[in-house]
């Protein structure tokens, strides 16, 4: 059996962990909480939105995708908008 690493599989920036990196690891929960808070990412939204499925044409998806990161909010703020001006009955 051929043990030696193979060159491609080697990350020098996320090396394999030894026993001693083990030894000085600690638990998430042992963690002070404002750490776990950092770590944690950004807390949940208090305002969440629906996840839904539709269908919409390809155009008007080519066109928002097309205005970069960020399009599915701003297809939201035109839905909005289109609201505020008509009533959707």
């Amino acid at each position: 059996m051929n043990k030696k690493p193979k060159p491609e599989l080697i990350d020098n920036d996320n090396p394999e962990w030894t026993d001693e990196m083990f030894k000085q690891s600690v638990r998430f929960d042992a963690l002070p909480e404002s750490l776990q808070a950092k770590l944690r990412g950004r807390p949940k939204a208090a305002v969440t939105k629906e996840r839904i499925t539709i269908r919409l044409s390809q155009e008007v998806v080519e066109r928002f995708r097309a205005s970069g990161d960020g399009w599915q909010t701003r297809m939201d703020a035109a839905l909005k908008d289109w609201l505020s001006t008509h009533s959707p009955a």
